[in-house]
């Protein structure tokens, strides 16, 4: 599985840290919306294409302006 991209609401601490995760694997692409820090929890979501996957991603960018990507 290799990592696309990579966003981050800009917010340190365990508890305010949010990222969320591209990743591509042999022609599926998933989605992590991990909250918490790398030990948080996380939520993924499986698509069969990047257009389906970059729409979720858009998604879940549109509950804050501070969103950074990162890669």
């Amino acid at each position: 599985m290799e990592r696309r991209k990579h966003w981050w609401n800009g917010t340190w601490g365990r508890l305010a840290r949010h990222d969320i995760y591209l990743y591509e694997d042999g022609g599926r692409w998933m989605v992590e919306s991990r909250e918490g820090g790398a030990d948080g929890r996380s939520r993924w979501y499986e698509y069969g294409d990047e257009d389906a996957a970059t729409e979720r991603v858009r998604g879940l960018l549109a509950d804050s302006p501070h969103w950074r990507q990162l890669s």
